[in-house]
């Protein structure tokens, strides 16, 4: 299956972005699953690297890495969004890329199903 993840929420706090990343870490390990998220909003800060949580705590770096192993150049972060939240290209984690609304777009026809968080 071919699934995109369009991820908008804030990274702590709110678990609508945590929870669309365990499903999707989920599906990333299955055969033949091909799997790419896209961050939208506050959910661009997700993709920021070198974050320190504290010990048991989840890290959206870890959980997105799963992801970006699975698929180069499958976590794609919203430039717009990047902009707004004063985020430069590089402060993303590796295997996070500046995205555009014409990826997320062609992604869109691409996948054959679309999760929203």
């Amino acid at each position: 299956m071919k699934a995109l993840f369009i991820l908008n929420g804030a990274p702590y706090g709110d678990e609508r972005t945590y929870n669309g990343l365990r499903l999707a870490g989920a599906l990333a390990k299955r055969e033949g699953n091909e799997v790419r998220v896209f961050l939208m909003g506050d959910a661009a800060t997700a993709a920021k690297g070198g974050q320190k949580v504290p010990e048991g705590f989840y890290n959206m770096q870890l959980m997105l890495g799963k992801v970006a192993r699975a698929v180069p150049n499958a976590v794609g972060v919203c430039g717009t969004c990047m902009d707004a939240r004063g985020m430069k290209g590089d402060e993303l984690m590796e295997g996070a890329h500046r995205g555009t609304l014409d990826e997320l777009a062609q992604w869109s026809e691409l996948a054959e199903q679309v999760f929203v968080f």
